[in-house]
């Protein structure tokens, strides 16, 4: 399946785009994350969350949807 991945913030800077397609075939979260790791090391070492269907998601869900955010932290004011 091809998943899009939309990134903000400092994580947009890191990857040099704020939304790419990916061909993906596992069904986690997790094994997203370690396939964009593997592509992007320096995200590994920055908070952020996940968020499908506009919900957060942990990094063992399943993946349930084609597209998908990383999100760093918010400040509010």
């Amino acid at each position: 399946m091809t998943v899009t991945i939309k990134y903000f913030g400092l994580l947009a800077e890191i990857t040099s785009c704020s939304e790419e397609r990916l061909e993906f075939s596992k069904a986690s979260v997790s094994d997203l994350l370690d396939e964009l790791f593997n592509k992007y090391p320096t995200l590994k070492d920055k908070d952020f969350q996940v968020a499908q269907n506009l919900e957060i998601v942990s990094k063992d869900a399943a993946i349930t949807t084609n597209e998908l955010a990383l999100l760093p932290p918010f400040s509010g004011g």
